[in-house]
């Protein structure tokens, strides 16, 4: 198990794009999250929503995430949310901390933000990221988006 100040977010940069794109989860995992491709390619074209991010373990590139902050969630100014986008953690990398230490660093920012609820949506099924989001106390709210569910954890 590492310590938590081993752990860091880093900024997405041209000297660390590669081991950003580097990361990838299990095989079977594949169907649940995007690839950090597409989510940097997401981040390029909705500039100021998305917030990605390397995950270090010391200086060891160990899974990445992107969040979003303050988005129009209905498209039309009525609910303003904030939350995690994306998380991908390296397929030899699981079952370590790092997923929590991503979701505590998420919800740390949209804290600092003013924010106090952290939005997640996740796909279902025996592969999926469902019991690991349960297990950090998120609640299914009963909305689904894009066909996943969407879960909320309070930050009070």
């Amino acid at each position: 198990m590492t310590t938590r100040t081993s752990l860091k977010l880093e900024e997405i940069t041209p000297a660390n794009v590669d081991a950003a794109l580097a990361i990838k989860v299990r095989p079977e995992q594949e169907f649940a999250v995007a690839p950090v491709v597409k989510s940097l390619a997401e981040a390029y074209v909705h500039p100021g929503v998305a917030w990605p991010r390397l995950i270090l373990d010391g200086d060891r590139p160990v899974g990445f995430l992107m969040a979003f902050f303050d988005i129009d969630w209905k498209l039309d100014g009525t609910v303003i949310r904030s939350g995690l986008w994306r998380l991908n953690i390296a397929a030899g990398e699981q079952g370590r901390g790092y997923g929590r230490f991503a979701v505590q660093s998420v919800a740390e920012e949209i804290r600092r933000r003013g924010g106090r609820e952290l939005f997640v949506s996740w796909h279902g099924g025996e592969h999926g990221p469902e019991n690991f989001y349960l297990g950090l106390g998120f609640r299914r709210n009963g909305e689904k988006v894009e066909g996943e569910t969407v879960g909320v954890l309070a930050l009070d």
